[in-house]
């Protein structure tokens, strides 16, 4: 994997962790943190996906790697939605 496919990928991931943090409706951080929720999501959704027996759908591939962007979605929100359920709120 290059430098650029490296920099798509970290892209398509802070583009789904954004997406995920809209669906789920909690926002904290910034483009690392959106980063980094993609790339949480893609384990997640794709465990999640491997468990219910379900296909890849949208996957991506840079390089030899395959990043699927549905599962990532899905997952990231599933983790975002928990991670607002379990911090504390600011009155």
């Amino acid at each position: 994997m290059g430098i650029f496919q490296f920099l798509l990928l970290l892209l398509v991931a802070a583009i789904c962790g954004g997406i995920a943090q809209s669906l789920a409706g909690y926002s904290r951080g910034g483009c690392l943190t959106s980063i980094a929720l993609g790339f949480i999501g893609a384990l997640l959704g794709t465990w999640l996906s491997s468990i219910l027996g379900l296909p890849e759908l949208m996957t991506v591939d840079f390089g030899d790697q395959p990043f699927p962007i549905l599962w990532s979605i899905i997952g990231a929100a599933l983790f975002v939605s928990l991670l607002s359920l379990i911090s504390f709120r600011k009155k």
